[in-house]
């Protein structure tokens, strides 16, 4: 390995352990309808995001919830000793790939099939400490200046 690529290999990893993040794979939910989730807790406080999901009547807010939770926790175990209320944790981005399809057959009239996709999908949430982010915006400006 080059000595370029081997600094930009620890540059990742020391971002990586600022960032905390769940993923969710084969979630048998079509991504359509988990991007709506995805898109009303992206971007917002971590606690705010809990609320709206766990109001949300949609089913695909409950594995969601499930997930945000998981990154929490992943959270708390890489920041030990650190307040989870002194953090101001934010859904830092959430994206929803589509899964494997599972292909079915549906009878139709006049002895045709229709073919029925079931859809599933990956979902990968990051959570970040927003006074992290703040220090991190505000060593650039003194930097540009």
């Amino acid at each position: 390995m080059s000595a370029r690529k081997r600094k930009s290999a620890e540059k990742r990893k020391e971002a990586k352990k600022n960032i905390s993040y769940a993923v969710l794979r084969n979630c048998p939910t079509s991504p359509r309808k988990m991007r709506l989730m995805a898109d009303l807790i992206r971007g917002v406080d971590a606690n705010r995001a809990l609320d709206i999901l766990k109001f949300s009547k949609k089913e695909a807010s409950v594995r969601m919830e499930k997930l945000l939770m998981s990154a929490i926790a992943n959270w708390q175990a890489k920041n030990e000793g650190v307040r989870i209320e002194d953090a101001n944790l934010i859904v830092k981005e959430v994206f929803v790939d589509s899964a494997r399809m599972l292909k079915r057959i549906q009878p139709a009239p006049q002895g045709r099939a229709y073919r029925v996709r079931k859809r599933s999908n990956h979902v990968t949430l990051t959570v970040e400490s927003a006074n992290k982010v703040e220090n991190s915006v505000e060593v650039q400006e003194v930097s540009d200046n």
